[in-house]
């Protein structure tokens, strides 16, 4: 049901998903991977990457009802999202 999903071209994770299986299964479906190896690489490189989606993810996660999902709709759940997405839009437009 829905749209296609589309696979994603790159995937970039820091030391904790450093592991050999999980290097395999994006090879073997195609994604092309930049995993930070324990104890050789620094993951300050992928930091750049990776610091707009968490940072999203925790001015998402200061809405107090999205912190638990308290709605049994997922429409609902993600009207929700979308109402503190633009909230979030306002206060950053207004500074």
């Amino acid at each position: 049901r829905g749209p296609r999903r589309r696979r994603p071209a790159k995937l970039h994770a820091d030391k904790g998903y450093d592991y050999d299986h999980l290097r395999r299964w994006l090879r073997k479906r195609g994604i092309h991977h930049r995993i930070a190896r324990k104890g050789i690489e620094s993951s300050k490189r992928l930091g750049r990457h990776r610091w707009v989606v968490e940072r999203t993810v925790s001015w998402l996660a200061g809405c107090r009802r999205l912190h638990r999902r308290y709605d049994r709709k997922a429409e609902h759940f993600l009207a929700f999202v979308g109402i503190a997405a633009a909230l979030i839009c306002h206060r950053r437009l207004t500074k």
